[in-house]
């Protein structure tokens, strides 16, 4: 029976080695930790090994949550090794963002699987339209908001974030170039968010997910160290070279592409529900 399921978990693993390339890429390359890319996949992925449906959503986004806690150090240090990265915003946010984290933590146990494929459908979907639709001249001010603002968004994004299971660069770039902010500091700053939202995330979900029922075999609360122990390598390895292709390369082409691929993520949750 093991020698005939070899093929299939040769399979998995390499899919998910695979996922965990795009990931890491993508984290360098917008200053996201992969959470968008991962999600889905770890859901199929997930499917395919039985896992029931009332957990699998739940250890999605935590298992995500987790693999980017390094995938975004590695991406924020290369990012800060050029001196991109806007530390006077990350500091506005090192209270805020944990802050959005821990609530969406405390969220998630009372939400359904659906309710999480609901959010995860519909807040990709409006940032797919965005990054395909957007302009450079979309501006909500000439520059960023005050102490008070800058810490509102903080925890809006680190709540969305936790739920999603997401680095955060996705809304933090969103905000940051909707006032003014060139897109090459905001992918920057953008990573160092996803390591505020992935430590306290990814604690949060092994604490929402403690001792319940239906979980796989190598979880730990809603995050499976299996797939963690597989993505991870991968993500590091690649995460730098997505840095050097943000910094030599125009967003015009990958925006719209990335945009295509998370419409299509998100009519697949939709069809879901």
């Amino acid at each position: 029976m093991l020698d005939a399921l070899d093929p299939m978990l040769i399979s998995l693993a390499l899919a998910l080695m695979g996922a965990g390339a795009v990931a890491g890429l993508l984290a360098g390359i917008f200053g996201i930790g992969g959470g968008a890319v991962l999600v889905p996949v770890l859901y199929q992925f997930l499917g395919i090994l039985g896992v029931e449906e009332a957990v699998r959503m739940h250890l999605s986004v935590g298992t995500s949550l987790a693999v980017i806690v390094p995938t975004s150090l590695r991406s924020y240090f290369s990012h800060k090794s050029r001196d991109a990265v806007d530390q006077d915003l990350l500091k506005n946010y090192i209270i805020s963002v944990p802050a959005g984290v821990v609530i969406g933590s405390l969220v998630v146990s009372y939400i359904p699987a659906n309710g999480l494929k609901a959010v995860f459908a519909v807040i990709a979907l409006l940032v797919a339209l965005k990054m395909m639709l957007g302009k450079e001249s979309w501006r909500l001010s000439d520059d960023l908001p005050g102490s008070f603002g800058r810490g509102l968004a903080g925890s809006i994004i680190g709540f969305l974030s936790s739920l999603m299971g997401i680095g955060g660069g996705v809304l933090n770039n969103t905000f940051m170039t909707l006032f003014n902010r060139p897109i090459h500091q905001a992918v920057a700053t953008s990573s160092g968010v996803g390591v505020l939202i992935s430590i306290p995330g990814a604690l949060g979900f092994v604490w929402a997910g403690w001792g319940r029922e239906s979980l796989p075999d190598f979880s730990l609360g809603f995050v499976n160290l299996l797939a963690v122990a597989l993505i991870i390598p991968i993500t590091i390895l690649i995460a730098p070279l997505g840095v050097k292709i943000a910094h030599a390369l125009p967003k015009g082409i990958l925006s719209r592409a990335f945009g295509v691929f998370l419409i299509v993520v998100s009519i697949r949750f939709f069809m879901a529900l």
